[in-house]
């Protein structure tokens, strides 16, 4: 398809996009979309970097973010979001995989599997038709003071901000910023690509900007002595601080970057704090609807903000989740689309009792005797199924990503206080867990586990008078 005949098609796209959005607006609310649990990192309810937030509680959904932005407006959140940062596909044409590492004995293995696809039935008519919905969506959500910043590469920006112009107004365009970084890879044939494009539009014309300032080093890197002129030295040599121009030096999440947690498309910290700091306030809610890695959400909290994410991929959720506990983050909740999740295998309970401690306090004592999967259901290269079958016979708990439990489940929403997960320490869960608890009459006792390929499922243990018996599965 040529580009004169997608130009043609723009109008039908802005026309049967806007359809489609005031549809949404307009019909009733499905409230058996998401379920809820509240995971609370380490099991303190507070965390040394929760704000006082009037009992807000941070909110990451697992699931289609259209139905998320819908579901949004019509709990109240219209008008309320100041931030809104969105990282979408970059209509690549690829197949994006994740990567797991196991512990093979003192090695590790590393398993890659099909984590999503940035393929389109129509290519670029496809892709514009989607975004469109989503960004006028979005822009219901905003407040009178909020900004929306929309992260793209040469792919498709002139034809989003056309979209966007339309959406939003000609006159509420704010910047197009260039972020610019260095890595591998170089043509023959062409410039290489170095940069990406950030759409930046604000709501109104009384938006949140807070300007943050930039090292501008002087000609020669030798001090200007200008009177009334502030310089400062570093390791480089003289300059002077102003504020942040539109085009930005800073690093990827490289492979030997602190950063790294190995999701390929993670954004780095410092290219997200530039956007928080400066488009939001300490008070201000910040969404991000393709949270991928969830950098959006560690920076928000981190300088105090709020923070609701979304994505509907299995490894963004594993990845987000176990990033949020390494970083004792706040209380947050899991809203999760029930259709979305995939059943894992299944972990079996080695021995589940009630002990007495050395303290005499009783305490629930749990041992793990392995995990089964079914590989066949597992999208992974045939190359990589004996590997599995391979781990599974020697540590197949080192397939469980994350175990949680919920010490008093009401039957309804669990409310996750004790979690074990996978990180770079620890390459497999704990087989022993010992849990003190107070009175064991009569109550439910919840674990849910999640494997590495982010498929998830649960156990429901029942106490009566003391003792335990298996509830459901």
């Amino acid at each position: 398809m040529n580009s004169k005949s997608i130009i043609h098609k723009l109008p039908k796209i802005v026309k049967e996009g806007r359809k489609i959005a005031e549809e949404i607006i307009n019909r009733p609310l499905d409230n058996t979309y998401f379920q809820r649990e509240k995971i609370i990192p380490g099991g303190k309810e507070e965390s040394i970097n929760s704000g006082s937030f009037d009992g807000w509680i941070n909110k990451f959904y697992y699931g289609d973010n259209l139905k998320v932005i819908e579901s949004l407006l019509k709990e109240g959140y219209g008008g309320k979001i100041d931030l809104i940062y969105i990282d979408p596909p970059f209509l690549t044409k690829a197949n994006y995989k994740g990567k797991i590492v196991l512990k093979k004995g003192k090695e590790e293995e590393v398993i890659e599997y099909f984590a999503y696809r940035d393929v389109w039935e129509e290519g670029l008519i496809t892709y514009l038709k989607m975004l469109y919905v989503r960004i006028f969506l979005m822009r219901e959500l905003l407040s009178h003071k909020g900004t929306i910043y929309v992260h793209l590469d040469y792919r498709t920006v002139h034809y989003v901000k056309i979209l966007m112009d339309e959406i939003f107004g000609e006159e509420n365009f704010l910047n197009e910023i260039i972020w610019a970084y260095k890595s591998g890879g170089v043509s023959h044939k062409y410039y290489s690509r170095k940069h990406d494009n950030i759409l930046v539009y604000t709501k109104g014309k009384d938006y949140i900007f807070n300007p943050q300032l930039e090292k501008s080093y002087n000609r020669g890197l030798k001090p200007y002595r200008f009177k009334g002129v502030k310089e400062y030295k570093d390791e480089i040599g003289w300059y002077t601080l102003v504020n942040l121009k539109d085009v930005w030096q800073i690093d990827m999440v490289g492979r030997t970057s602190k950063e790294r947690i190995g999701y390929d498309t993670q954004k780095p910290i410092k290219l997200l704090e530039r956007i928080i700091l400066t488009s939001s306030n300490e008070d201000s809610i910040v969404a991000d609807f393709y949270a991928g890695s969830g950098t959006t959400g560690i920076t928000a909290e981190m300088h105090k903000r709020k923070w609701i994410m979304a994505d509907k991929g299995a490894l963004s959720y594993t990845t987000i989740n176990n990033r949020l506990m390494e970083n004792q983050s706040s209380p947050y909740y899991i809203y999760k689309d029930p259709s979305n999740s995939k059943r894992a295998g299944k972990l079996n309970i080695k021995n589940i009792e009630i002990v007495k401690n050395e303290k005499g306090r009783e305490e629930l004592y749990i041992e793990l005797g392995g995990y089964q999967l079914d590989i066949e259901k597992i999208n992974i290269r045939e190359r990589y199924r004996p590997k599995i079958e391979e781990v599974l016979n020697r540590n197949s708990l080192s397939l469980i990503d994350f175990i949680g439990i919920d010490m008093d489940y009401d039957g309804n929403n669990p409310l996750i206080h004790w979690q074990d997960y996978k990180d770079k320490d620890n390459m497999t869960i704990h087989p022993i867990i010992r849990l003190e608890i107070g009175n064991t009459d009569n109550r439910k006792i919840y674990i849910k586990y999640i494997d590495v390929f982010g498929q998830e499922n649960s156990i429901t243990y029942e106490v009566n008078d003391g003792r335990l018996g298996l509830y459901e599965y």
